[in-house]
């Protein structure tokens, strides 16, 4: 056998090698989907906060699909103009797929804006994939283009229906050093914010609107200083006056210790892991 021959017979047989190993490790990293949770169709949206994207959602999501919940992930991308561009391919029947939602403009405080582009998503992830019902989790800011949506559509029926929404480190009643009011309270019993600034206010008509089927789950972190370093614990348990006992349930949980930091927030094991449970466990 010539030289050439023998490198392309070793080449042939070292790329087989290669190519199974990488197969074997590709089977180690994409778990197989854990009968420990709940088998749904309905797709779960992660909505990023301020000045971020959807590299923001991804420890959540990486987490999620290690534990095997999902195997199924794709990006729904938002231009400045609102167009929805989906990446990615959602099965028919894929279990519990999860959608990373990314707004191009992220710098943009207009509220209504988003709450548009958060239907936008809506509607396209619907008319591709026939969704009557989602699930939602949004972090900071990005849960005020939730609320915002919920505002103009919660009564549109047309739309698919939220069935459990998780708020985390919400700027409901503002941010720190921005526009939060000074040493805000609110009420333990009702939520009540001691000061409402203009876009809270905005939000007053959810109290009889917020729709009935949801299961609402408020994450907020506390450093021991009544805030996450960005937001304080207040203005996160604002939104329990703007729900008015109206959802399924509604439920808060505060984070301490290193994790409970604003931006870390959504990169924590033990968010993770209530987030499994509150979405997808049995």
């Amino acid at each position: 056998m010539t030289k050439p021959k023998k490198f392309n017979l070793i080449s042939l047989i070292t790329l087989l090698v290669a190519t199974m190993c990488f197969s074997l490790i590709g089977t180690g990293v994409h778990a197989d989907i854990s009968n420990k949770y709940v088998h749904s169709t309905t797709p779960t949206l992660f909505f990023h906060g301020y000045g971020s994207g959807a590299h923001a959602e991804e420890y959540m999501v990486n987490g999620f699909v290690k534990a095997g919940v999902s195997k199924t992930v794709i990006t729904a991308d938002v231009a400045s103009n609102g167009t929805v561009t989906l990446k990615g391919k959602i099965a028919h029947n894929a279990i519990n797929p999860l959608v990373m939602v990314n707004f191009d403009n992220s710098r943009t405080t207009d509220y209504v804006l988003q709450g548009q582009w958060v239907k936008n998503v809506l509607e396209e992830l619907q008319a591709q994939y026939h969704f009557k019902k989602v699930n939602i989790e949004a972090h900071s800011m990005g849960n005020m283009a939730v609320m915002y949506y919920l505002l103009a559509n919660a009564g549109n029926h047309n739309l698919p229906q939220i069935q459990k929404q998780v708020a985390m480190a919400g700027t409901f009643d503002g941010a720190i050093g921005w526009n939060e009011p000074a040493n805000l309270t609110t009420n333990k019993k009702t939520g009540k914010p001691s000061s409402m600034n203009d876009t809270y206010q905005k939000l007053l008509p959810l109290r009889h609107r917020y729709p009935t089927q949801i299961k609402l789950l408020n994450i907020y972190g506390d450093l021991k200083d009544g805030n996450d370093s960005q937001v304080s614990n207040a203005s996160c348990q604002s939104l329990k006056y703007l729900v008015n006992n109206r959802t399924r349930s509604y439920r808060e949980i505060k984070i301490t210790g290193p994790d409970a930091k604003h931006e870390l927030l959504h990169r924590s094991p033990q968010v993770n892991k209530i987030l499994i449970k509150f979405f997808w466990g049995k």
